[in-house]
C-alpha cells in the first residue's frame, strides 16, 4: 500500500524488453541503503518490485500486463517518474490509501493558472467514471489528489505549487498520457451496487429496480 505522497522524482535511465515484459532502471535520490531487494516501489503509480540495487539506481521487472495497463512501456529514456516507497505500519496517512494497481490511462487535456498553483484537467476512460466523485480521492501518476470538479468524461484537480514542484505534474504537456488509480472504496461500492442490481433484476423478471432494503439484506447487510 502507498499514500500517493511522492518521495522523489527519479529518471528512467535504461529499459530492456523481453518476451515476458521489460526491465527498467530508475535513477533516484531515495536512500537506497534503506531499500532491500524485493521491496515495493511505486513508479508513476504502478507498484513494482526492486530486483537489483546500485548506488544511485534500482531495477524493476515489469510484466506484460503492467505494460498494457500503464504508460511505463511508452516512456522515453530520460523521462522523469514519480517514486514512492511502500507505506509502513505506523506511518502517517497524509494522502489516501493507494494500492499501486493502475486502473487505466487518461489523457491530459490542459492546465490553467489558479492563484499560485494550477487547475489540471484530464479525460478519463468511460469505464472509470463511475468510480470517481467530486471532492473524492484519485491517484494520477502516483500522486494522491482531490477531484475539484467532475464533468464526465473530464476531471479537474487543483495542484498547489509544492505538489507541482515535487512531482511530474507541472511538467505535463497537452495530450500526455497518465496512469490513473481510482479510490478503492469507489470500486467496492460499484461492485456491491452491481450485485444488488443484478439480484434485483433476477427477482423482477430482468428489470433492475435499484438498491433496496431487500437487496441489501440478500447481500448480507442487515
Amino acid at each position: 500500500m502507498f499514500t500517493g505522497l511522492i518521495e522523489d522524482v527519479g529518471v528512467l535511465r535504461a529499459r530492456s524488453r523481453h518476451a515476458g515484459g521489460a526491465r527498467l532502471a530508475i535513477e533516484t535520490g531515495l536512500p537506497l541503503a534503506e531499500v532491500a531487494i524485493g521491496d515495493s516501489i511505486a513508479i508513476n503509480g504502478a507498484c513494482l518490485t526492486a530486483v537489483t540495487l546500485e548506488p544511485r539506481r534500482f531495477w524493476v521487472d515489469v510484466s506484460t500486463e503492467t505494460l498494457r495497463r500503464t504508460t511505463l512501456g511508452d516512456l522515453a529514456l530520460g523521462s522523469p517518474v514519480n517514486l514512492e516507497r511502500a507505506l509502513r505500519i505506523g506511518d502517517r496517512l497524509d494522502g489516501h490509501l493507494v494500492q499501486g494497481h493502475v486502473d487505466g490511462v487518461a489523457r491530459f487535456v490542459g492546465k490553467k493558472a489558479d492563484g499560485d498553483g494550477w487547475e489540471l484537467t484530464f479525460e478519463l476512460p468511460e469505464a472509470l467514471l463511475p468510480q470517481v466523485v467530486e471532492k473524492g480521492s484519485i491517484c494520477i501518476d502516483g500522486v494522491s489528489l482531490t477531484v475539484a470538479t467532475l464533468a464526465d468524461p473530464r476531471v479537474t484537480i487543483a495542484v498547489i505549487p509544492h505538489t507541482g514542484v515535487k512531482t511530474t505534474l507541472a511538467g505535463l504537456t497537452t495530450g500526455a498520457s497518465v496512469n490513473i488509480e481510482t479510490d478503492v472504496i469507489g470500486k467496492y461500492v460499484q461492485r456491491v451496487l452491481g450485485r444488488a442490481q443484478g439480484a434485483s433484476a433476477g427477482r423482477s423478471g430482468g428489470q433492475p429496480s435499484g438498491l433496496t432494503r431487500e437487496t441489501l439484506a440478500a447481500l448480507g447487510f442487515e
